[in-house]
């Protein structure tokens, strides 16, 4: 029987020589994660159920990132809880404030994911592992919990949407163009509990980072991972990094896709999504009349090394404009070490911007950027829900590193082919 990339994983793991969309299995994982705010919930979910052990030390990770530095009492509290989990059970790669990062530029950057993996996260963008060509999803903390305890994770077979990718991307266009272009033709819900599973020529000029971008969003289309080949770009991530072996999988020619969507990547343009979902999709250009108040550079979608290049290019020598706050978060300390080396961040400092240690923060309207009534903020993070940032009447627009930072500097949503 002919499988996608995401099925022949899936039967590899579950012990079966094929699956097909909609049948239940139960699978072992190559790896369990949460955050700060989940692994307090699995902890007591864990305990709650009598287990005494984890499944394997090495194969759990821990990362405080959303609320860390803790912001109050209330994530000290949850902070520690993960703290005295990851010391009674001796979890080898536990993240902590000084060797944290977010997470999902975290687990990558140290090669504790890797091609081939079966993997789950109490977190809805675990789907970013997927551009390492594993099968990689997010979970509630009870999943998590019996993950840790078991090793072992059950999942409905998800059908798959096909995307074929061709040409290049144009100058200032990048990943998080690509799937906000792709959300916004689909819809929040148009891959709900599919596999999107990207192809075609498009692909190998695509980097990692912009890969991990786009399988990052793979879940603002309701889809339950997305994926890419394992081709040169992704051997060359892995080799040196990757701290375990790892295994190719590859679609059948005949594989069953419910649909096939093409995207000539040399036609896209830099593109925003408008509040409040992001399906809401508009080109940049389209919003030069849209003032700002915040532009927020960072997150689990594009805090990554590639982005804060991008953010320099525009903003190196430059001032943000008047009245404009703008925040800088890269996404892991290595990042950010690599930012103050190439004298990225004295110009972020210079441009008039703060730079933050890695931290989720105003991603999800946790601190770090809070808006206030009616404040608009264009921002690399991946939601922008009703009061994600702050308060219920303010506005969230996301956009890619270039538009961000073209943007802070006018004070208005900005194409940065413009700037």
């Amino acid at each position: 029987m002919p499988m996608t990339m995401t099925q022949k994983i899936l039967a590899a793991h579950a012990g079966l020589d094929e699956v097909k969309a909609g049948q239940l299995i139960e699978v072992k994982l190559d790896s369990v994660l949460g955050n700060d705010i989940t692994t307090p919930v699995a902890i007591r979910e864990f305990d709650k159920a009598g287990f005494d052990k984890v499944y394997d030390n090495e194969k759990i990770n821990i990362v405080l990132d959303h609320f860390v530095p803790n912001k109050d009492i209330k994530a000290a509290q949850q902070s520690a809880a993960c703290r005295q989990f990851a010391n009674r059970f001796d979890i080898k790669n536990f993240f902590d404030v000084g060797k944290m990062g977010i997470e999902h530029a975290l687990l990558p950057e140290q090669g504790l994911v890797t091609a081939g993996d079966c993997i789950i996260g109490a977190d809805s963008h675990t789907c970013t592992y997927g551009a390492l060509g594993a099968f990689s999803t997010g979970v509630g903390s009870t999943d998590m919990a019996y993950g840790m305890a078991t090793g072992e994770a059950w999942f409905k077979v998800p059908a798959a949407i096909r995307v074929v990718l061709t040409g290049k991307l144009p100058k200032y266009v990048s990943g998080k163009d690509v799937i906000l272009h792709l959300i916004g033709e689909i819809g929040v819900d148009g891959a709900l509990y599919e596999s999107l599973e990207f192809t075609g020529e498009g692909v190998a000029s695509l980097s990692m980072d912009d890969r991990l971008s786009i399988c990052n969003m793979a879940i603002e289309a309701g889809a339950k991972n997305g994926i890419f080949p394992v081709d040169d770009v992704t051997i060359a991530y892995l080799t040196g990094r990757s701290k375990r072996p790892w295994t190719v999988y590859e679609a059948d020619p005949d594989a069953e896709y419910v649909r096939t969507i093409e995207i000539d990547l040399s036609t896209l343009e830099p593109t925003a999504a408008y509040p409040h979902l992001p399906e809401n999709t508009h080109t940049a250009k389209e919003g030069s009349a849209i003032a700002i108040d915040q532009v927020v550079i960072g997150s689990c979608t594009n805090g990554r090394l590639e982005d804060m290049e991008a953010a320099y290019q525009i903003l190196n020598g430059k001032q943000v404009a008047d009245g404009v706050r703008v925040i800088i978060i890269p996404a892991t300390m290595q990042i950010y070490k690599e930012c103050i080396r190439r004298g990225y961040t004295e110009a972020f400092i210079d441009a008039g911007c703060v730079v933050s240690t890695p931290t989720c923060g105003p991603c999800l309207g946790g601190y770090m950027g809070i808006l206030a009534e009616n404040e608009r903020c264009i921002s690399t993070t991946n939601r922008n829900f009703v009061g994600r940032m702050g308060h219920t009447s303010s506005e969230v627009y996301l956009a890619s590193p270039y538009t961000a930072a073209a943007s802070a500097l006018t004070g208005y949503i900005t194409d940065p082919r413009e700037e």
